[in-house]
C-alpha cells in the first residue's frame, strides 16, 4: 500500500513561459510556501542554510537569465513536489523541450501586461503534441494590465483552448487587493510585504462582505461583482476530466513578486494536476507507475555544476517502481548491469543523498560517462523506453579550435556538450575542410558552449556563421545516394547527425516549402522518425 500512497502524493510540474513574465519568480515563491525557502532570496534545506538558487551557472548570474533547467524537489501539507524550472530566455534550448517529456502537467505564466508571446505559443505546442494537461498564472497583476476578459479570450482563440478561470482579480494594478475563488465562493484579500519576502497576510470573506466592499475601491468592487456574475452565467462549469485531457487550462490570477494567489496556485496543483502517469515502452509496452519493476530514463545530463565536483549527473525520471540506493538495474543501451550508488536530489548547486525515490521523482545520477539522454534504468530487461526525440535547430555555426596545441581539450570538451545535448552535432556531405557544423534551437546556446568550453575545459573556440536556418530529417526509407545536388534547393545540403540519421539543411522556410512541392514523395520530419529514437536506446 506504501507504494500507491507515495505514488498520489507526487506531483511532477514544469514551468513554462516568455521572457520575463516572472516564472523564477514563481518558483522561488513556491519554495517559500513549501518550506524549502524561509524569506525570498535565501534557500533552507532541513538542517543548514544555502544560498544557491535555480540560477546557479555563472553565464546564467552574469546576464541574469535562465539558461539551464533545474530541478527542484519540496514537500508541501503531505505532497511531494518534483518541481522543473525550465529556460524562459527568447534563446532558450532544446534543453527545454526535453524537459516536457518528463513531467505530468505544466504550469504556464503569463504576462497579465503582454498576454501570449511567441516563446509560449511555441512551447504550449510541444504540450499540445503530448497531451500535457497546462494550468495557466496570469501573472503581475500589481502592475497595470490588459482587461482579465480580454485575456482569456485571447487563451482561447490563440492556444484554441478552453480556458476557465479558478478565480477573479479583484482588481489590478496599484488597485489589486486579491482574488476571488470561483470554486470556493471566498474572497482572498491579500496584504503587500516589503519585497515580497514573506508569505502575505491573508483573511478570507464573502464577496458580500463588508471588508470586502471597504477595501475595495467602488468602482472597483462593482466592476468584480458583475463579472463575476457574468462568468457564472455565461462560463462552462469546472470540468476535471477535460483539464486532465488537456482541453481545458485553469486560469489563475496573481502577483508573484508580492505572493498574491500563490499559496492558491500550489493547492489546486496538488488538487488537480494528475498524478504520474503510464509512459509507453517499445513493443507497444506501457508501464504504469505501480508495476512493481523499477524503470526511469534519463532526460538531461548536465557536467560541472558544481567546481568543486567536476562531474557529470544523468537526471532520471522514475516511472515505475521503487528506487533503493545501491541497487543494480539493467542498462539496454550497453547491455551492462550497473549499480545505482552515488544517486541525489540537487537543489541549485546544492546536493543531497537519495535513500528512496517513487514514480513522478526524479534524481541525478553521479556518472562519468556511462549514460546518454534518452537512455532506460530498470530492473526489468524487457522494458526500454521510446526515447527523447531530438528537436530541429533554427541556427548554426561552424566551431573551430584557434590553438591546434589545445586539440584535445577542445575535442573532449565539445564532446562532453554535444552528449548533454546542448547543442547537436552534424557532419556536412562536403568535401571542404568545414565538414561539422553545430546546430541550436536558440543561439545563446553558442554562447553557453564558448562559456563552458573555456571556463570547464581551457579550451578557445572560434565561430563562424552558416548559412543555414531550417532542418528536416529524412525518412529512414529514402537512399540519401538519391538526395543529389540536382534535386536540392540552391543553398541546401545533406548532413548526417551524430545518430548517422540523414537530414537536409536548407537556407530558409521558402527553400523547403520549394522541396516539398516538387518531391512530395520524400518524407521529412522536424522531429527524428520513430526509428531514429529508437535507435537512441
Amino acid at each position: 500500500m506504501k507504494a500507491q500512497d507515495e505514488i498520489q502524493r507526487r506531483r511532477t510540474v514544469a514551468i513554462i513561459s516568455h521572457p520575463d513574465a516572472g516564472k523564477t519568480t514563481l518558483t522561488e515563491k513556491f519554495l517559500l510556501y513549501g518550506g524549502a525557502v524561509q524569506e525570498a532570496g535565501a534557500v533552507r534545506a532541513r538542517k543548514n542554510q544555502r544560498a544557491a538558487t535555480s540560477d546557479w551557472m555563472e553565464l546564467e548570474q552574469q546576464r541574469g537569465i535562465s539558461i539551464t533547467s533545474t530541478v527542484l524537489q519540496f514537500d508541501f501539507e503531505g505532497f511531494r513536489m518534483n518541481l522543473l524550472d525550465t529556460p524562459g530566455h527568447q534563446d532558450f534550448s532544446e534543453d527545454t523541450y526535453r524537459i516536457l517529456t518528463a513531467v505530468d502537467s505544466v504550469i504556464m505564466v503569463i504576462d497579465g501586461a503582454k498576454g501570449i508571446e511567441a516563446q509560449t505559443l511555441k512551447l504550449f505546442e510541444v504540450c499540445r503534441k503530448r497531451g500535457i494537461p497546462i494550468f495557466t498564472f496570469v501573472n503581475k497583476l500589481d502592475r497595470p494590465t490588459r482587461e482579465p476578459l480580454d485575456l482569456l479570450d485571447e487563451l482561447e482563440k490563440v492556444l484554441n483552448i478552453g480556458a476557465y478561470p479558478v478565480n477573479w482579480p479583484l482588481g489590478t494594478g496599484f488597485e489589486f487587493k486579491g482574488v476571488y475563488d470561483r470554486l470556493d465562493k471566498k474572497v482572498h484579500l491579500f496584504e503587500r510585504t516589503t519585497g515580497g519576502a514573506y508569505k502575505a497576510p491573508e483573511s478570507v470573506a464573502n464577496i458580500e462582505d463588508q471588508i470586502v466592499a471597504d477595501t475595495l475601491p467602488p468602482h472597483v468592487y462593482s466592476q468584480v461583482v458583475e463579472e463575476i456574475e457574468m462568468l457564472d452565467i455565461a462560463g462552462e462549469d469546472f470540468n476535471h476530466a477535460e483539464v486532465l485531457s488537456g482541453k481545458i487550462t485553469p486560469v489563475f490570477f496573481g502577483s508573484a513578486m508580492n505572493n498574491f494567489g500563490v499559496e492558491l496556485l500550489l493547492d489546486a496543483i496538488f488538487q488537480y494536476a494528475p498524478v504520474p502517469g503510464m509512459y509507453p515502452a517499445l513493443g507497444e509496452k506501457v508501464v504504469k507507475p505501480e508495476d512493481s519493476a523499477f524503470s526511469g530514463f534519463v532526460f538531461k545530463i548536465q557536467a560541472n555544476m558544481d567546481p568543486r565536483h567536476r562531474d557529470r549527473i544523468a537526471f532520471l525520471r522514475i516511472c515505475s517502481g521503487k528506487f533503493e540506493k545501491n541497487m543494480q538495474v539493467h542498462h539496454p543501451k550497453s547491455g551492462k548491469k550497473v549499480r545505482l550508488s552515488s544517486a541525489h536530489t540537487v537543489f541549485g548547486q546544492e546536493r543531497e543523498s537519495v535513500e528512496e525515490a517513487w514514480p513522478g521523482d526524479v534524481i541525478g545520477l553521479i556518472s562519468n560517462d556511462k549514460f546518454g539522454i534518452g537512455d532506460t534504468l530498470t530492473s526489468d530487461s524487457k522494458i526500454i523506453y521510446q526515447g527523447i526525440p531530438y528537436f530541429a535547430p533554427e541556427h548554426f555555426i561552424y566551431l573551430n579550435n584557434p590553438n591546434p596545441s589545445n586539440y584535445k581539450r577542445f575535442r573532449d570538451g565539445l564532446e562532453q556538450l554535444l552528449q548533454e545535448g546542448v547543442v547537436q552535432g552534424f557532419d556536412l556531405n562536403t568535401h571542404s575542410q568545414n565538414n561539422f557544423v553545430i546546430g541550436a534551437v536558440g543561439p545563446l546556446q553558442f554562447d553557453v558552449v564558448k562559456h563552458r568550453m573555456k571556463s570547464e575545459y581551457n579550451a578557445d573556440t572560434e565561430s563562424l556563421p552558416a548559412n543555414w536556418s531550417v532542418l528536416r530529417w529524412v525518412h529512414p526509407d529514402v537512399d540519401p545516394a538519391t538526395l543529389t545536388r540536382d534535386i536540392l534547393p540552391v543553398g541546401a545540403i545533406t548532413a548526417t547527425d551524430r545518430l548517422g540519421n540523414t537530414v537536409i539543411l536548407f537556407s530558409n522556410a521558402w527553400s523547403l516549402g520549394l522541396f516539398k512541392d516538387k518531391h512530395p514523395q520524400i518524407a521529412l520530419s522536424d522531429t527524428p522518425f520513430r526509428k531514429e529514437m529508437m535507435a537512441q536506446t
